[in-house]
């Protein structure tokens, strides 16, 4: 009997230590798998695991600087630092000095309960190595989750309330002053790093857009101001020391709304000019501008598909445009963007010819010769009425096809696009390129508003368009194709996924301006092809621009038919100072041009030193006045960017610039991290700053009850925000 109940006694003990074993084994070979998939996949993608670790080292660095701060200060103020963590829990690995070595403990949580600090047992994945030595108290953990880091002290924790101690070097029994002094630490170090990774970007060198104006958004306040492509903006409210373009973007974005900023330019001719601007929504833009374009060079970018980009436009990644000849002209050189811009946009032909520069792998250079096509624009404002449309001499075209959402990639130019944003509603393959619009609804030869508004009238209803395609034999015929209009997620305008230009080519008239709006007086029926100009037989609306220009200065007539049986013909007087032609030409084609960069470099270590200091005081202000706009609605949080559009930005610097681009980011990151921590929310280092100032005036600590139901409370609103960016984040990274 006794042997039967020792054995019957035995048998749950040998299950339950069955059932450890086969879990512990199970956990570990979990775990050895998913470590296997992850080496695999390592090798696999050797060259982008690089980058993830660069961005990871990068954030963990800038982390580290934050947290060792408050552990440097801490230690010298003789209080018990228990953890130093990179990251936070689950904790991925930790290392303590104990008497028999150092310890080191791999996924504590996961195999075994993970110990508190202090020299324990070992359990799960632990072991110790190296020689004896006198223990620390200082565990330095790598957590799993990136975005942050913790210091633990003795009595205080980032992630919670002070607890009571009777330990003299516990958080909560030094005086205030020094409690102040560690938590200051954080951003002090951040704002200290900030400087030296600036001072170092600037020693090195760095090519940066400058404050030079690539063109203005017409009707824009920058337009309506007299900026002119090629001024540079030399200072701005005051400042005017080592600006780029980012300075001019943001003094527009944290203005006041309404508030006029001072900008001093200095003109191509070397004059200087005083303006006072006040930025502006426009429909558009996800921001208040001035409607300054960045400035371009005359250098084709890289592109990662360059056989596309040759078979568009005849032209390679690399290659620099010389000179540009238009039909019936010389050829001219150029210089700038902006002078090929200028030339383009008043050629009214079906194409030019560019001169561009090609280097090939030798380093030997050649000249290549290009012809660009070229597309009429449809409006190059936000149209109010009938009068901003663009026209030639009152006689505005037919509008045309050049992008539908859903057709394979070209190089083609999205940028006139009544919906031509990934993510929008597809026109599926009804629509074409090249098609000509007939009718919208029951609007005959609609205009650019006509067919904007149409569009909105028809949201999520079936909206019925007429086109003219020629087929592949040169055979037109019309069609009859039915899309559904829907709002845009990014511009929250109804859209229907087309891109459109004008149609210059065939010289029908799809409406003319009335004689109170227009320049000129024509009495011309919807619908009609214009034939002659001043007795000149013409094809296509390029026609009608050559004899047109002509002709300045006189009176003319413009003959034109009818359904082809009506003819008729109106008097055109040229005579004055009205704009006849306010058409704009630009490439049909999408021409990649790199941005103009100029070398923001330091004369030396004195002057690195100050540019990196005032790139810091810069930042950290600029982000205070964004918190500032945040809170009184002139800035959206759709528009920040939270820990995962920060990383995937961050990968994308290090895949595809120089490392010199992302060590200045991490310098941004540092500077923002600095301010962003000074907040007054706990459990922010501001928060708790603001907690021992009332400490300080009350002359005791709140309870621990009530520090603990605020940072609980913080951490609820902290959580939500930093979960509302990163959903933004992923829709911004993944689904656009």
């Amino acid at each position: 009997m006794s042997e039967q109940k020792g054995l019957s006694n035995r048998v749950p003990f040998f299950k339950g230590r069955a059932k450890r074993v086969l879990g512990k084994n199970f956990r570990a070979f979990l775990w050895a798998a998913v470590i296997a998939a992850i080496i695999y996949l390592i090798v696999r993608n050797i060259g982008a695991f690089g980058n993830v670790l660069l961005v990871v080292l990068g954030f963990g660095a800038v982390v580290l600087v934050h947290e060792f701060g408050h552990f440097i200060v801490a230690k010298l103020s003789g209080i018990k630092v228990e953890a130093f963590s990179i990251g936070f829990p689950p904790t991925l690995a930790g290392i303590l000095r104990t008497e028999r070595g150092w310890r080191i403990r791999i996924l504590p949580r996961f195999f075994g309960k993970e110990e508190e600090c202090g020299d324990g047992g070992e359990a799960g994945l632990s072991f110790t190595v190296g020689k004896e030595a006198k223990a620390g108290e200082t565990e330095y953990r790598v957590g799993l989750v990136p975005f942050g880091g913790y210091v633990k002290m003795l009595g205080q924790e980032d992630i919670g309330s002070v607890k009571g101690s009777d330990d003299p070097r516990s958080f909560a029994n030094k005086p205030v002053t020094s409690r102040m002094a560690v938590i200051a630490a954080g951003v002090f170090f951040n704002v200290i790093s900030a400087v030296v990774v600036f001072m170092i970007v600037f020693l090195i060198g760095i090519n940066l857009m400058p404050a030079v104006v690539g063109g203005v958004v017409p009707d824009s306040p920058a337009a309506r101001a007299g900026l002119r492509s090629g001024d540079e903006v030399i200072e701005i409210g005051g400042k005017r020391d080592n600006l780029d373009f980012s300075n001019i973007i943001i003094a527009a974005a944290l203005s006041d709304k309404d508030e006029e900023v001072a900008l001093k330019v200095r003109h191509e001719d070397g004059s200087i000019e005083d303006f006072a601007i006040a930025s502006e929504w426009m429909p558009w833009a996800k921001m208040r501008i001035f409607g300054v374009e960045r400035p371009r060079s005359l250098t084709i970018a890289e592109v990662s598909d360059a056989n596309v980009l040759l078979e568009g436009t005849g032209l390679l990644g690399g290659d620099r445009i010389k000179a540009v000849k238009v039909e019936g002209a010389k050829s001219r050189d150029v210089q700038t963007y902006w002078e090929l811009e200028e030339i383009v946009r008043n050629a009214f032909v079906p194409m030019v010819t560019v001169l561009a520069e090609r280097v090939d792998e030798s380093g030997e250079s050649e000249l290549v010769e290009s012809e660009l096509g070229l597309d009429l624009s449809p409006a190059s404002k936000e149209v109010e009425d009938e009068s901003d449309l663009n026209h030639i001499c009152s006689m505005v075209p037919r509008l045309r096809i050049t992008v539908v959402s859903g057709e394979p990639a070209s190089t083609r130019d999205k940028r006139l696009s009544i919906g031509m944003k990934k993510g929008d509603v597809d026109a599926g393959p009804k629509l074409q390129s090249g098609d000509i619009i007939l009718a919208a609804a029951d609007i005959e030869n609609p205009t650019y508003k006509e067919l904007r508004d149409v569009t909105e009238e028809y949201e999520k209803k079936e909206l019925p368009v007429k086109v003219l395609r020629v087929d592949a034999n040169g055979v037109e015929e019309t069609l009859e194709v039915v899309v559904v209009p829907k709002r845009s997620r990014d511009s929250e305008r109804v859209m229907i996924g087309i891109g459109v230009a004008l149609d210059a080519e065939h010289p029908v008239v799809a409406k003319t301006i009335s004689a109170e709006d227009g320049p000129a007086r024509l009495a011309i029926p919807r619908g009609a092809v214009i034939t002659a100009v001043d007795g000149v037989r013409v094809s296509s609306f390029y026609d009608c621009l050559r004899e047109i220009k002509r002709n300045f200065g006189r009176r003319i007539m413009i003959d034109y038919r009818l359904d082809g049986e009506i003819t008729g013909g109106v008097a055109l007087d040229l005579s004055g100072s009205k704009e006849f032609i306010t058409v704009e030409a630009g490439f049909a084609d999408f021409v990649p041009f790199e941005d103009l960069k100029r070398l923001y470099k330091a004369s030396g270590p004195i002057d690195a030193i100050v540019m990196g200091y005032k790139k810091t005081i810069m930042f950290i202000a600029q982000t205070y006045v964004t918190l500032k706009h945040l809170i009184g609605g002139l800035v959206s949080v759709k528009e920040l960017m939270g820990p995962v559009g920060i990383v995937t930005f961050s990968y994308r610097i290090v895949a595809e610039q120089p490392l010199v681009y992302y060590v200045y980011f991490l310098g941004l990151i540092s500077a923002c991290i600095a301010v962003f921590n000074f907040l007054p929310l706990p459990p922010l280092d501001g928060g708790l700053m603001a907690l021992l100032l009332v400490e300080k005036v009350k002359g005791s600590a709140l309870s621990e009850r009530v520090q603990g139901i605020i940072a609980y409370a913080g951490w609820v609103i902290i959580g939500s925000f930093f979960l509302y960016v990163t959903f933004n984040d992923i829709v911004r990274s993944f689904f656009r």
